[in-house]
């Protein structure tokens, strides 16, 4: 924390002879400016003008693209490599050569790493600490309590599952999201919203969610995520914000939402260049579980390409007719449970619930297989969880390439294993560490020249991944070499034990106290089970990680989703067994 303080904030300053120690008494500098604001109400604009408006101090930039940039660059490493080549003499080639071999040779060395000091698994702590979550209802609405010390802030969530959705609106629920906070509320326009919410709050913000049941792959839930944090003498302020979008947000202001539809569709779509491998790890377990068919809709190609549809419409009329219809749906208190750190927020939340159950109206599921779940997992006859159940999925392997306008590739390959309660779970964790660091990274970056590669698991889906790749069809072979070593057991002991400590970085890594109590508002996640999963990965030896190899990677690999984002490629072209987007 310090070095962010002092790196960020103080360091500039204190090069320039300034003072690191008044920079740190915040308080102080609010005080003078709550002063300076009370001597003159003008103060804000008088200093606007000063340093903006009247400075003639700028400079202004603009800048326009070159829409054959990506050809002429291309074309300019080709000739650049061509004239290199032609001056080669034969003994330069010779020894190009020879040094492919010895760096291959190289690369294909263990390190002896036996003489840096580290941690050991017995270093580790047995136990996590137990966060007290307290369960009940408000206004027949179920909430979670999870008093932690914030200094004053309050964090407020809020989850809206999506069960009573029809089924043809679901696409439009990320758009939903991003403009519901942004169009206007209540007696406020989009620009009153907006300073608002910078005024009283530390933002408000809507986002999808699809969370896999921690016990069934093919059982999840489906929904969004109400999220806000104030100050606690702001609780009003912020719960009227709330409460004016619920009830009557601003949906009509065609060119307010061309905008906000313009932006959103660039973003999703700058978003695959430096993100490739998440859309391409997205789309490849689409076909392999329920939960993750809705994420590539909420959030993988298939939303790319419907907000890119949607930002060249000349008429958003349809979108302004469908967001209210949406609206209806998620905003309603049959279908929510909120979350909370602080008693506080309790007489604000039952208002709250009051003023918006008053536009409630009754809407039945469109789906008949919803299952309910206590949300404390060790009282079966408290308030539940509404899920989603489908028995009858059936995964199905599925090849797919997108060709995209630039010159490396995103290759990802998903197996679907099991979830986090199974017993084999944190094997798995393990494997996925383990062959990352001590195979995969030298395949597909080292050997391949990758930017990065590696596997992850979550969801029920053990993932592979390269990112910005020149290769493809070598790469999925590396994917699969990665098994054959895994199911090989070519490992030690100690690529077990480094592959542990990896994973308890991770799974000790520090917690927000907003953040706290989360997990089992979330997914249903408790410390207890928590406590299970690291009794299992402290017991994770080589022969469960062969095991998991041969039972779930090698047997998964006949129905696993494969997915490529890339330049255009003759030898997938030819492949029929590929899909061409």
């Amino acid at each position: 924390f310090w070095e962010a303080v002092f790196g960020t904030y103080i360091a500039s300053s204190w090069n320039h002879d300034g003072d690191p120690v008044e920079l740190l008494r915040i308080s102080d500098s609010v005080a003078k400016f709550r002063q300076a604001l009370k001597e003159n109400p003008h103060f804000l604009q008088e200093k606007v003008r000063q340093y903006f408006k009247e400075n003639t101090h700028r400079l202004t930039l603009s800048m326009s693209p070159e829409e054959s940039y990506l050809e002429k660059q291309a074309k300019a490493e080709e000739e650049k490599l061509q004239k290199k080549i032609e001056v080669l003499s034969d003994s330069d080639r010779k020894q190009i050569y020879e040094k492919g071999l010895d760096l291959l040779a190289a690369q294909s060395q263990t390190q002896d790493v036996s003489c840096l000091p580290a941690l050991k698994v017995s270093d580790i702590e047995p136990t996590i600490p137990i966060t007290p979550v307290q369960i009940s209802t408000a206004g027949g609405v179920p909430v979670q309590y999870c008093e932690q010390p914030t200094n004053g802030l309050v964090y407020f969530r809020a989850l809206c599952n999506l069960n009573t959705l029809p089924e043809d609106l679901r696409v439009f629920v990320p758009l939903f999201c991003s403009v519901i906070t942004k169009m206007g509320c209540g007696a406020l326009d989009y620009r009153q919203q907006a300073q608002q919410m910078e005024l009283r709050t530390g933002g408000m913000s809507v986002s999808t969610q699809v969370i896999t049941d921690c016990n069934e792959l093919d059982t999840y839930e489906q929904g969004i995520l109400l999220s806000s944090s104030c100050l606690e003498r702001n609780l009003p302020h912020m719960f009227q914000l709330w409460s004016d979008i619920f009830i009557s947000p601003h949906f009509d202001d065609e060119e307010r939402l061309r905008v906000l539809v313009m932006q959103s569709a660039q973003e999703l779509a700058n978003g695959i260049a430096y993100s490739g491998h998440l859309y391409a790890m997205t789309r490849a377990g689409r076909h392999l579980t329920p939960a993750g068919d809705l994420q590539e809709t909420f959030g993988g190609m298939e939303q790319v390409t419907f907000m890119k549809r949607t930002a060249a419409m000349a008429d958003l009329s349809q979108i302004i007719r469908t967001l209210p219809r949406i609206k209806i749906h998620l905003f309603n208190p049959d279908n929510m449970r909120w979350v909370y750190n602080t008693p506080a927020i309790a007489a604000h939340l039952e208002g709250f619930i009051k003023d918006v159950a008053k536009n409630r109206k009754e809407r039945k599921p469109v789906r008949p297989n919803i299952i309910e779940k206590p949300i404390n997992p060790l009282d079966d006859s408290g308030p539940r969880r509404k899920l989603i159940s489908e028995p009858t999925f059936h995964p199905c392997p599925m090849k797919t390439f997108f060709q995209m306008p630039f010159p490396v590739n995103f290759v990802s390959e998903s197996i679907r294993t099991v979830p986090f309660s199974h017993k084999d779970y944190a094997s798995l964790c393990i494997l996925a560490r383990m062959m990352t660091a001590k195979f995969l990274h030298g395949e597909i970056r080292e050997k391949g020249g990758a930017y990065g590669g590696g596997a992850k698991i979550g969801g029920g889906l053990f993932t592979f991944y390269s990112y910005r790749d020149p290769n493809t069809v070598q790469t999925l072979s590396a994917f699969g070499n990665g098994i054959d070593w895994a199911k090989s057991g070519k490992f030690t002991q100690q690529d077990i034990d480094e592959a542990k400590l990896s994973v308890f970085s991770a799974v000790d890594s520090p917690v927000a106290p907003a953040d706290k109590g989360m997990g089992q508002f979330l997914s249903g996640v408790t410390d207890e089970m928590k406590q299970s999963h690291r009794q299992r990965l402290f017991a994770v030896d080589h022969k469960n990680l062969v095991d998991v190899a041969e039972r779930y990677l090698s047997a998964g690999q006949k129905t696993c989703g494969v997915v490529i984002l890339g330049p255009e490629n003759d030898v997938i072209k030819k492949d029929p067994s590929w899909i061409i987007k």
